[in-house]
């Protein structure tokens, strides 16, 4: 990506965890490219193909203030770290003109530590992904090296600033804290799971955990033979699995029902809002 913010949809978001999106949804800004290559991403036409359309720091302060005005529990930034620095400008500008909503930070989890720590401050709350414990797949289906490490030293610099979770009056809404999330991938329980002992093991409750089931084959797994192992969706069996594990451990936090592997969730990147 350029120099310039590129962004693709600025929305209420309503599934979020619930305690992200809430009763009024997440204000939602999904920003275009990425540092992760996923060849199986829902996003695909935005975070691999970099659709969207290019705006100013100016710009970005704005549309955090009409998602306010439209009445979003938070401002979620979806998919932000390359434009950390822009970002970092556009909630300084918006908070001097009343933006007092909590900021999330919603990505892949696949950030240096430094990263992270220019944000200190800014981000109440966290939303990375911690997608593979096996080095390999990582760099099969993301081209991430050294991600679970990465990803692992990710969590423990946000939990580090956001400290163990806190909710609002009604112990409903997250004002503050990391939310973990996984994805469970067809044919990789086991990879799930030794994720799971990990975080439990490093993190315990002072996270809250989501399980995703929403798996659906996008990008380049519907197209290319090499990754035809992974052109279907989870079956029950691996997904619970998956969560007696997370059970097991004490995680507390969200799973998704399986039937959440609909296209249908996935928006449509026209531009709306930005």
């Amino acid at each position: 990506m350029g120099e310039k913010i590129t962004a693709a949809k600025a929305m209420l978001h309503y599934w979020e965890e619930p305690c992200i999106s809430g009763t009024r949804g997440s204000g939602a800004v999904f920003f275009s490219g990425c540092v992760m290559r996923c060849a199986f991403c829902q996003n695909f036409d935005i975070s691999a193909e970099n659709n969207g359309r290019e705006i100013t720091e100016e710009r970005l302060a704005e549309i955090f203030l009409e998602l306010q005005q439209q009445g979003a529990q938070n401002i979620n930034l979806v998919n932000p770290t390359h434009f950390v620095p822009q970002i970092i400008g556009a909630i300084t500008a918006a908070k001097s003109r009343g933006l007092r909503l909590p900021i999330v930070y919603n990505s892949g989890g696949y950030e240096r530590v430094e990263t992270l720590r220019s944000l200190e401050g800014m981000i109440d709350i966290y939303l990375p992904d911690v997608k593979y414990f096996s080095d390999e797949l990582a760099g099969y289906l993301s081209q991430a090296p050294n991600y679970f490490e990465t990803a692992m030293n990710a969590v423990a610099e946000t939990l580090r600033q956001t400290g163990a979770p806190v909710f609002d009056e009604n112990d409903e809404i997250l004002v503050r804290g990391t939310v973990v999330r996984h994805l469970v991938l067809p044919g990789q329980y086991k990879d799930s799971i030794e994720v799971i002992n990990r975080l439990a093991e490093r993190f315990g409750e002072n996270i809250l955990f989501s399980l995703m089931s929403q798996y659906t084959p996008f990008g380049r797994v519907k197209t290319d033979e090499g990754f035809q192992k992974f052109n279907r969706r989870i079956t029950t069996f691996e997904y619970q699995k998956v969560l007696d594990a997370a059970i097991s451990c004490g995680l507390r936090g969200y799973m998704q029902e399986k039937s959440s592997a609909k296209e249908e969730y996935t928006p449509n990147f026209d531009l709306e809002g930005i």
